[in-house]
């Protein structure tokens, strides 16, 4: 299994967060988000590679300090009841923490519903960015899949699940994400959060949460179309999730915003093809404006 772990901690209004960085502080800065239901530990390949380019790559043009972190309530960060797991309070978070680093107009590559939070952060918030990258982004309704919305439905009765159970259907749903399937090691990776009691009530909590943010993505939809600033659109082309039409749809609102789709990825376009992403990515983040 890869290592991933993240080093710092910040005490944010929701409880404590894990981040990490990597690479040369002095170099530009770049913010990875991650979505629901997973962690920072999807960009592992992406950080790594801007972080540090392979010998041969024009290191100077490419090379950023990237800046990773679990959501509170995902990942390594605190899981607790009655946690605010609404894309509005996380999207406060995201905005405590780009004040917590002293970064100034950072560049930023958000993932599923951490499109949302980086959206939020931008439009509703004034956090002001350099340029933005979203990945197969919660951004415009619909989105998620069949068990998705049967599980945010009924969340209290899934908790209550035994834990082998829950595993199983856990493990399942996550593997929906992926277009050419995952290494067991990697579910095991993107699952581990979600195990035991705590884990398990926390899955649920944060699956019955998105479907409670569609008046939050309806505030701040009204405020892509004045969006000023280079936008990247990256979709899998096979995401069952958030088809790719939501990409389409979601890049002819914001003026000027480029997409690219990459062939062979569902989802979870990070895992599925992050050679491909990456290379979409640095040209887009090393672009003059």
């Amino acid at each position: 299994m890869d290592e991933w772990t993240l080093r710092n901690s910040y005490e944010s209004s929701l409880g404590e967060v894990r981040w990490d960085r990597l690479g040369d502080p002095t170099d530009d800065p770049l913010v990875l988000l991650h979505g629901t239901p997973f962690s920072s530990y999807i960009w592992r390949h992406t950080a790594r590679a801007v972080a540090a380019p392979a010998p041969g790559v024009r290191a100077v043009a490419v090379r950023r300090s990237v800046y990773v972190f679990d959501m509170p309530g995902y990942g390594s960060s605190s899981m607790r009841e009655g946690q605010d797991l609404s894309l509005d309070a996380l999207a406060g978070v995201f905005a405590e923490l780009i004040d917590h680093w002293g970064l100034t107009r950072p560049d930023v590559v958000a993932h599923d519903s951490g499109g949302a939070i980086a959206l939020g952060a931008l439009v509703d918030r004034g956090v002001p960015y350099r340029r933005l990258a979203l990945v197969d982004a919660v951004s415009l309704p619909p989105w998620g899949s069949e068990f998705f919305a049967l599980v945010g439905e009924h969340a209290k009765i899934f908790r209550q699940l035994p834990g082998p159970l829950h595993r199983a259907l856990l493990r399942e749903y996550v593997k929906t994400a992926s277009s050419p399937g995952l290494r067991p090691d990697v579910l095991d990776a993107l699952t581990a959060p979600w195990l035991g009691a705590d884990g398990q009530a926390a899955f649920y909590r944060q699956l019955a949460q998105r479907r409670a943010d569609l008046a939050y993505i309806d505030r701040i939809r009204d405020g892509y179309p004045a969006i000023d600033l280079p936008v990247l659109v990256c979709w899998g082309a096979d995401d069952s999730w958030v088809p790719a039409d939501r990409g389409r749809e979601l890049a002819a609102l914001i003026p000027g915003a480029q997409l690219h789709l990459i062939d062979g990825a569902g989802h979870l376009l990070p895992e599925d093809r992050p050679a491909e992403l990456t290379a979409a990515l640095l040209p887009f983040l090393n672009a003059p404006r």
